[in-house]
């Protein structure tokens, strides 16, 4: 088993153990245990909407059969937006996520931050201590200069990093979040995956 499936694999393997039907503090001390990750946080980060916890035992009864892991990850992504799938797929990436206020993703040989700000209406990419430490250069590489710039990301001087906020004011969607650690990828599996 790959590290990459590692967590999915770990987590389907606790719910089918459970008997009878889930609940969503069983849920959250799972995602807790396996992703390190505190549902609870984001419960106080959603205010002004429906209780996420509420929502996540209300979505939970609708199931008259026993629940797979697939089907609580989608259920989790809906609810707090946190792609469970995705960050497992990631795991060995070198790149540390902030989100959510918590760490999602992090390792001391990572090369690159993605921190996303309050409602993941924006986010920035840092270079590490680390990078910098194995490339002897504070400066961005330039392929991922010209792909972020290419997405709609601008150097911020003030953070040495690359901005980009959503001009809808909503979430940034899924598919410009892959594309733009799809770019961060690309450039660390060409040119650092030496070190």
């Amino acid at each position: 088993m790959s590290r990459t499936d590692s967590k999915i694999a770990m987590m389907d393997k606790f719910v089918d153990s459970i008997k009878g039907r889930i609940s969503g503090s069983e849920i959250i001390k799972i995602v807790n245990s396996i992703f390190g990750y505190d549902l609870n946080v984001i419960t106080v980060l959603s205010e002004g909407k429906k209780d996420p916890i509420a929502e996540l035992n209300s979505l939970l009864t609708q199931y008259q059969e026993k629940i797979t892991g697939a089907e609580i990850r989608s259920i989790i992504n809906h609810i707090f937006g946190l792609n469970l799938d995705a960050i497992s797929a990631l795991d060995g990436a070198r790149i540390s996520i902030y989100s959510k206020d918590q760490w999602v993703i992090q390792d001391a040989k990572d090369f690159f931050v993605i921190h996303t700000g309050a409602g993941d209406v924006d986010v920035k990419i840092h270079l590490t201590s680390y990078y910098t430490e194995q490339t002897g250069s504070k400066e961005f590489p330039y392929d991922l200069k010209l792909s972020l710039t290419n997405l709609g990301f601008s150097y911020d001087k003030k953070i040495s990093g690359y901005c980009y906020s959503n001009p809808t004011g909503e979430a940034i969607p899924d598919d410009f979040k892959g594309q733009t650690i799809g770019a961060i990828i690309n450039v660390i599996r060409n040119s650092y995956s030496n070190l």
